[in-house]
């Protein structure tokens, strides 16, 4: 498929609903309204094969081929500097928290763009940089994973997460979680922690969306015996 092909075919499967529902999250202009299920169904294979159409799409600043960019990119391929770029260009939380740092946490700079972004006082750069270390705990064996760093960024949460930014709070408080479920030797300390923030309070817009109780979630996944259960990928 061709770039212009692409976007044309994401016009048409673009609806207004849907357009209606991105725009209460944040998306804005220029984007069409394409459900995730329908990208994955209708582009995935085809533009998965040519990685220089995977970045005009980002580049293109549309949301909707921005997210399809990273349903097809080539997390291996991917330079810190291309990183550095898809996450500047960010704009808003469903590209951040998720198309760019489910990439970057599939990259070899997965831990050197967590950390650098994690410090930004730019609210959707910082988002990215804990989303990209809770999906790196995800997939990573517990061996690789730096426990002691770990431990601090749960204590960063436990100080100061009722403090940060709005998205910001969402994303620390989702890092909790992940601990909790993925990386077992803090499973533990990850629990004192949730119990300590308590319920985290996001401004989610015009949305039915809620902010998970970390205390609840984390006792699901160990009533279904699913503590330490990493995933094969964290793209989606």
């Amino acid at each position: 498929m061709t770039y212009e092909e692409v976007m044309e075919k994401l016009e048409q499967l673009g609806s207004d609903q849907t357009k209606k529902t991105f725009a209460r999250h944040g998306a804005k202009e220029p984007f069409f309204g394409v459900k995730v299920g329908d990208l994955k169904k209708h582009f995935v294979k085809e533009v998965k094969k040519d990685q220089q159409l995977v970045y005009d799409l980002y580049a293109s600043g549309n949301s909707d081929a921005m997210y399809l960019a990273g349903l097809t990119a080539k997390p291996k391929e991917m330079t810190k500097e291309r990183l550095n770029e898809w996450v500047r260009d960010a704009y808003w939380y469903m590209i951040s928290e998720y198309t760019v740092a489910q990439v970057a946490a599939e990259s070899p700079f997965a831990l050197e763009c967590a950390r650098e972004w994690m410090q930004s006082d730019d609210e959707m750069i910082a988002v990215a940089g804990w989303s990209t270390y809770s999906n790196y705990l995800s997939i990573t064996p517990d061996d690789g994973i730096e426990k002691e760093e770990v431990r601090k960024l749960l204590n960063k949460v436990e100080k100061n997460i009722h403090m940060e930014q709005n998205r910001v709070r969402y994303v620390m408080n989702n890092f909790v979680i992940c601990v909790g479920a993925y990386y077992k030797p803090l499973s533990e300390r990850a629990k004192e922690v949730a119990a300590c923030i308590g319920r985290v309070n996001v401004d989610v817009g015009d949305t039915a969306c809620k902010v998970p109780v970390a205390t609840a979630y984390i006792q699901k996944i160990e009533e279904r015996n699913a503590v330490g259960k990493k995933r094969k990928t964290c793209i989606c």
